[in-house]
Order: structure tokens, then C-alpha cells, then sequence
């Protein structure tokens, strides 16, 4: 898949990221992965996202990273496509994205550098090398220490032909704003703030109309149903799902920082698609936590 194909892919449809399936000691466990996988693949998700965010990129090392990649590019062949993350200081990031090329990922997604703050210059010259540092598509991730203008993102158009996708995870609506009408349609642009369903509709009437779900991990037919309410305005069900599932939901995670990914892993275990623990810095779920995101699940009538 050239870049163009995949920023066609990723230009309409339901993105998700799979969670890192790990046992009960905190190692990957690649059959389970390999499974789920197996299960969210029919669901009909545009593409996934091994080792993003949501898959604990950040407390990786680089031999489950391979295993990782490996396992999602052999069991999603023919099926869906994956695209790898990768991030963290450059030369890393660069090495990440030319092992997620060399095991036949269709592209990667760039997260942030993490800790060090960075001028504009660096920024780019960060994502530049990555582009140039391999053939296939790249979707760079405004997040946290990244944060690129409309200038810094025309700079790095005309410099990498293979930056095809921009994903927004600041929320900053001026910027979204700006660089959406500064960029066209130069780009793929993808909704990625945490729990995007909330911001679906807003994001669409920007121009966004692509975002990731998280919540397709445990609860897929939800999340698909969710997003075709969102494709055709369907704003009954959009709103009904907002009120009785999403603002719920959103009170268990705003508990504690990091919740983002532990409430997704709790909710593949009360489904019966274990995915076993999150690792430290991240906690998981207590008790009463888990009773009430099983509550909500209930009520659904997705378990």
C-alpha cells in the first residue's frame, strides 16, 4: 500500500487501536493478541493501530515491539490494515517506523517525543527524519509536547510526500480550524482525543470526520453503530449513546490520570476478552470501578 492508497483508507470510516494483550505477569502474550485481533477484525474498523496509545506503546521495549508489530501485520493480512506506533525520541522513533515498514505494516502513526519541549524548527526536522527515514505513509499525532502550527505543517508537506495524515489529539479548535483550512485536503485528518465519540459530532462539522475509538475494544458494535449514527446525522442515537453510555463512561475515567487506557482494559476483561493488566505507571481499575463500568456495559446489552 502506497501512501496515497493508505490516506485513502484512513480518509473515511472507523479507526481503532487494540489493546497489548499481556499475562498474568506482565509479559506480551501474543496468542491472546493474535485472537483478539481475530475478534475485532470482522467488525469492520478501517484500520487499526498496533502499539498506539491505547496498546501501551510507552512501556515497551523493542523485542515486544517487534513481536508486537509482527503479530498484528500476520494476523490482520487480508483482513484489515495495520498501522504501527511509533515515538519517542527521534533516533528511536526512526527505528520503530523502519522495523514496522521492514515487517509489512502499511504505515505508522508518529506519537509525541514525550518529556523535552521543542521550538517549531525541531519539531519538523523530528518528523522529517522520520518520513525520511522510511517509503510508506506517516499520520503525525498533535499531542502533548507536539503541537505543530499550520506553517510547520506546510514546511513538511512540500519536504515529505509520505506525511498523508494529520491526527488531532489537543483540541484546540482555532488550530484545527486553522490548519484544516490552511492544509485541504493535502492531508487525512483523524479526530484522536481521548474517548473521540464526545467530540464526533463537533469534529465532523469541522471537516473531521474520521476519529479512533477506543471503545471499540470491548464494546466493537457500539462503536460501529456509534459511528454511523455520527456518518449520517443520525443525532437521536448519537445523542442517546452520549447520555446513557459515553458521560457515564467518561466519569470512571476521569477518576484517575491514565484511566484512559486502564477503563479499556477493564472493559475487554468484563467482556470476556482479557487482555490481562495494565503496567505501571498506569493502575488499573478498582473494584467498585469495575462493578460500575460492568453496570454500564450491561445496559447496553453488550455483554
Amino acid at each position: 500500500m502506497n501512501p496515497n492508497e493508505l490516506k485513502q483508507v484512513l480518509s473515511h470510516g472507523l479507526l481503532s487501536f487494540p489493546l497489548t494483550d499481556f499475562d498474568a505477569q506482565g509479559n506480551f502474550n501474543a496468542k491472546t493478541y493474535a485472537d483478539r485481533l481475530d475478534w475485532l477484525a470482522p467488525y469492520g474498523a478501517t484500520a487499526l493501530f498496533a502499539a498506539g496509545g491505547t496498546g501501551e506503546f510507552f512501556s515497551l521495549v523493542p523485542s515486544e515491539y517487534t513481536d508486537i508489530i509482527k503479530t498484528a501485520v500476520d494476523t490482520c493480512r487480508g483482513k484489515v490494515p495495520i498501522l504501527a506506533g511509533v515515538g519517542g525520541p527521534t533516533r528511536q522513533a526512526i527505528a520503530y517506523a523502519q522495523e514496522a515498514e521492514r515487517l509489512g505494516a502499511h504505515g505508522v502513526l508518529l506519537l509525541p517525543h514525550y518529556l523535552t519541549e521543542a521550538s517549531q524548527d525541531g519539531l519538523v526536522a523530528h518528523v522529517e527524519e522520520v518520513c525520511k527515514s522510511v517509503k510508506f505513509g506517516v499520520v503525525v499525532y498533535n499531542r502533548g509536547q507536539c503541537r505543530l502550527t499550520p506553517d510547520s505543517l506546510e514546511k513538511l508537506a512540500d519536504r515529505c510526500p509520505n506525511l498523508i495524515g494529520f491526527k488531532d489529539g489537543i483540541g484546540d479548535i482555532e488550530l484545527m480550524v486553522s490548519i484544516w483550512r490552511r492544509m485541504g485536503d493535502r492531508f487525512s485528518y483523524l479526530g484522536g482525543l481521548p474517548t473521540a465519540e464526545v467530540y464526533a459530532a463537533a469534529y465532523k462539522a469541522l471537516g473531521v470526520p474520521v476519529y479512533s475509538s477506543a471503545v471499540f475494544n470491548f464494546v466493537p458494535k457500539l462503536a460501529m453503530d456509534f459511528y454511523n449514527a455520527i456518518a449520517k446525522d443520525d443525532f437521536a442515537t448519537t445523542n442517546r449513546l452520549i447520555d446513557e453510555f459515553f458521560l457515564p463512561y467518561l466519569e470512571i475515567r476521569n477518576r484517575k490520570a491514565g484511566y484512559a487506557v486502564s477503563i479499556v482494559k477493564a472493559g475487554a476483561r468484563l467482556v470476556g476478552h482479557s487482555a490481562g493488566p495494565v503496567r505501571a505507571p498506569l493502575t488499573d481499575l478498582n473494584a467498585e470501578e469495575d462493578e460500575m463500568l460492568r453496570k454500564l456495559i450491561l445496559a447496553q446489552g453488550a455483554q
